[in-house]
């Protein structure tokens, strides 16, 4: 299209000036309007669709604190720029829209994504622009590679990870992450307040000091992370060695809620992690962290490929398992009270920091989904809530691939004791969020209704009995 004498970019989970190809675009006109709006369906209570619907919290209070400091922070680095960032609360395709024809724009660019929520978005602004004679220019921008540089369509994308990943290294390359542009004068618009949580209808987050890391939202804060991981505490060349912890600010990157919001690029990530590779060593956790990049990737394209199939009780697999209701073991999961304090440490801490390591939000995932047998979506959803970095396509095509309804076919089910004695061998990260079993051996501590209820008395470990009968540990689990 020509050059637009107006225009306006709409920042959705594109928190950033960096590779942000919209906005180098936009740039282009004469006067460029940079809007964010805090759409109201985002929050609140909101009813999960289809067979056996149910209630659940749309975003909770560590993510919307995450989104304002991170709002807060576009508006500042874009005011240091000479422009502003516009916000507003109400429906985004009704405000965008309005917006664009209050400043007389001529056209709109925004960042695409894959999951049907955010399509349908995308196409009733689309539709409001078309009646007014607004151009709409969409734009993929928060996977490593575009669909277009893909070996094959993503139509075409094999379900199974490995022969994804075969493909994309041997056959496509990661493009170079876009420079911020200079940002042109903009319309003169109220910019607007960013509301507060209690605004938007959430309750606010509390901190708690166990926390593994402090998420402070913001494409400053992330690039902050990115630089401290690499450089100044030189973690990503052990990464490999250490991504499984389950204590501490850097056994892992931790950079997943800034991906998310798009505060930062998987490019830009990309970009630093080569240079990592000139500068420090390149070696087999270098190649991880890119490897996992990529995981990421693969459940945005299959999303992009199976669409709302991916939410549907039996999965794109479409296999139909007979899930459980229990109410009351459901409540116990999500409170900690499981009785099986590995998986309720890791509750606990999802609940009180917004945060959980891989390792833990697989053993949570597979214990409600296969061995309580509860419906997968209805933990995705309670996931979906607590999440500081929740992402629709990783978050649900995680726990489907858990659950056996999603990608690849294996058996997912953890042996969650054999677990448990790997991954915390001493017990330190069940002492840290169960207290109640503090006083015992690390095996006891893991496994406590193998005590007497006398020898439990003597302690002092008032915990529940677990919620179902676990098998004797495996180990040398993994």
């Amino acid at each position: 299209m020509s050059r637009p004498r107006t225009a306006v970019v709409w920042f959705r989970r594109d928190l950033r000036t960096h590779d942000h190809e919209p906005l180098v675009e936009a740039a282009a006109a004469d006067r460029l309007l940079p809007v964010y709006v805090f759409d109201p369906e985002r929050y609140g209570t909101r009813e999960f669709g289809g067979d056996d619907s149910f209630a659940y919290e749309k975003t909770g209070g560590f993510r919307t604190r995450f989104r304002l400091e991170a709002v807060a922070d576009l508006r500042s680095r874009l005011r240091a720029a000479g422009s502003d960032l516009l916000v507003r609360v109400g429906p985004a395709p009704a405000t965008v829209a309005d917006l664009a024809d209050d400043v007389d724009a001529d056209a709109v660019y925004a960042h695409t994504r894959p999951t049907p929520e955010e399509r349908a978005v995308e196409t009733a602004l689309a539709e409001r622009l078309a009646d007014a004679g607004v151009a709409f220019e969409r734009y993929w921008g928060h996977t490593l590679y575009r669909p277009e540089d893909l070996p094959s369509s993503v139509e075409e994308i094999d379900d199974t990870y490995t022969p994804f990943r075969h493909a994309v290294e041997s056959e496509a390359t990661v493009r170079e992450p876009l420079d911020r542009p200079a940002v042109p004068a903009r319309p003169a618009v109220e910019p607007g307040e960013i509301p507060t949580a209690e605004a938007l209808g959430v309750e606010p987050a509390t901190d708690d000091d166990r926390a593994a890391l402090a998420f402070e939202g913001g494409e400053t804060a992330g690039l902050d992370r990115l630089e401290t991981y690499l450089w100044t505490t030189d973690s990503l060349r052990e990464y490999k060695q250490t991504r499984n912890g389950l204590v501490g600010r850097d056994y892992s990157s931790k950079l997943s809620a800034w991906l998310n919001e798009g505060c930062l690029s998987p490019r830009r990530v990309h970009e630093a992690v080569e240079r990592y590779e000139a500068e420090r060593v390149a070696n087999d956790s270098t190649y991880w962290l890119v490897f996992e990049l990529l995981w990421r990737d693969f459940f945005q394209f299959q999303f992009a490929k199976h669409g709302a199939q991916f939410f549907a009780r039996e999965g794109i697999r479409r296999r139909e398992i007979d899930w459980r209701e229990d109410p009351a073991a459901l409540a116990r999961w999500k409170r900690g009270e499981t009785g099986i304090p590995f998986v309720d440490a890791a509750m606990r801490e999802l609940t009180e920091t917004g945060y959980l390591s891989n390792r833990g939000r697989q053993i949570a995932a597979s214990f409600l989904a296969n061995d309580l047998r509860i419906d997968w979506r209805r933990g995705a959803a309670y996931f979906e809530t607590r999440l500081v970095d929740y992402d629709p396509a990783s978050n649900y095509g995680n726990w489907a691939y858990v659950a056996g309804v999603g990608n690849d076919s294996r058996n997912r089910k953890f042996d969650v004791l054999g677990q448990a004695h790997y991954y915390d061998p001493e017990a330190a990260y069940v002492k840290r969020w169960v207290p109640a079993v503090e006083p015992l051996e690390p095996a006891d501590a893991h496994a406590p209704w193998r005590l007497s209820a006398e020898r439990r008395r003597e302690l002092g470990v008032e915990y529940p009995d677990p919620v179902l009968e676990l098998p004797p540990a495996d180990e040398t689990d993994e």
